[in-house]
């Protein structure tokens, strides 16, 4: 079998991509750098939707939320952090690691934070500092209220609202001016179409300033040296520079798809992909799903990650399967960065082979396909595509 991805993260890498961090690597201390740099730092904008820096570092997602973290925060500070999945929770565990007062408001996992609930929490810490949330967990495929928590939080001048953006940027138009996001992270292994290794980090006017006052220690994850550093189109320590070159050539793919049509695109992937599931009797996990992952309860009947392993073993796919609290119980279909129509209609059809394999049969052959197609078929037209630079 040929091998397909159709996970979370890291997701499929271009052939485009690949061949250009194929190229002969350059000394990141040369004009040629600085120039590859320079776009780079103008697609990251165009994609953040934002008039601020966009600072690329050498680490994971959860490198930039402890580069957040150190540059903005102080020991004893209150945060508040959102719980509901792994990664929720990894934000306030990292929070107690740098000896901040964490207050996890939780809620349970595979349902959306309740607004009301960070009020609450707001209220009873009025000194908070800020305020951390996902976007999208990935490991319940939940989207959170985040536009609805950053209303609470843009009239509170002390308090910064931190956006956790890993799977959601570039899945679903987000733009922290409008959507009031003062620090908004994200990973290169996710919509960017590249391999782990880069993550992204933006910040409002009022998250610099802060970043004048905190104390935390820091020394390479220190956003303020970072700034000063990639405005001269350089980096403050050795850049990825094969993962730059890669980077140049997936910001040009997506901007010659269009950011309208590269959300319309995932939302329709989304769509399919729960129609899909719910065709084969299905339940989807996530009560309110995000547009880049699927997740869905496996039928109580079969043994633990028997659709997860399936996929795995026999059709060589791998997705995702459950985390934590809900391992053995759910898998994770994504739908975010280099994936398209056609990796649908695949995944659907495995699934359904594993699912009756497995002795799981209460939908009839191809419903699921079925279902996905009528909606895809929106997907088959000629779209008109633009350079980096603009040109048809």
């Amino acid at each position: 079998m040929k091998y397909r991805l159709l996970s979370p993260g890291p997701t499929p890498v271009p052939e485009r991509v690949l061949t250009a961090m194929a190229n002969p690597i350059w000394h990141h201390r040369t004009p040629a750098f600085e120039a590859t740099f320079q776009k780079c730092r103008e697609g990251l904008a165009w994609l953040f939707q934002t008039k601020q820096e966009v600072l690329t570092l050498s680490c994971s997602g959860t490198g930039a939320m402890e580069a957040a973290y150190q540059s903005l925060l102080s020991p004893g500070d209150t945060v508040i952090t959102i719980a509901g999945g792994k990664f929720g929770e990894r934000w306030g565990n990292m929070a107690k690691a740098f000896g901040y007062n964490a207050v996890i408001v939780d809620c349970p996992w595979g349902e959306a934070i309740s607004v009301d609930a960070v009020k609450t929490a707001l209220e009873s810490h009025p000194t908070a500092k800020a305020v951390v949330v996902c976007a999208s967990e990935t490991s319940t495929g939940v989207r959170h209220p985040y536009e609805a928590i950053a209303g609470l939080v843009k009239n509170l001048p002390e308090c910064l609202m931190m956006v956790d953006a890993i799977t959601a940027l570039g899945v679903w138009d987000i733009s922290p001016e409008r959507d009031g996001i003062d620090v908004l992270i994200t990973g290169s292994q996710k919509a960017l179409m590249l391999p782990p290794g880069l993550a992204f980090v933006t910040l409002s006017d009022k998250a610099w300033a802060r970043a004048d006052v905190a104390k935390s220690a820091r020394y390479y994850f220190d956003l303020k040296k970072e700034r000063k550093n990639q405005k001269l189109n350089q980096t403050s320590y050795t850049p990825a520079v094969s993962l730059i070159e890669g980077l140049f050539e997936s910001l040009k793919m997506m901007q010659e798809e269009g950011l309208e049509t590269m959300f319309a695109r995932h939302a329709r992937l989304a769509h399919a992909t729960r129609v899909g599931v719910q065709a084969l009797g299905l339940e989807l996990f996530a009560k309110a799903p995000a547009d880049s992952v699927t997740s869905v309860l496996q039928p109580a009947s079969l043994k633990p990650d028997a659709v997860y392993k399936g996929l795995m073993t026999r059709a060589n796919i791998t997705i995702a399967g459950g985390q934590d609290a809900v391992k053995g119980k759910i898998f994770r279909i994504a739908h975010l960065g280099y994936y398209d129509d056609l990796d649908i209609i695949t995944v659907l059809a495995a699934t359904e082979i594993i699912l009756r394999q497995e002795g799981y049969t209460s939908f009839t052959p191809g419903a699921g396909v079925g279902a996905a197609s009528a909606i895809l078929a929106a997907g088959f037209v000629a779209k008109p595509k633009k350079t980096m630079d603009g040109a048809a």
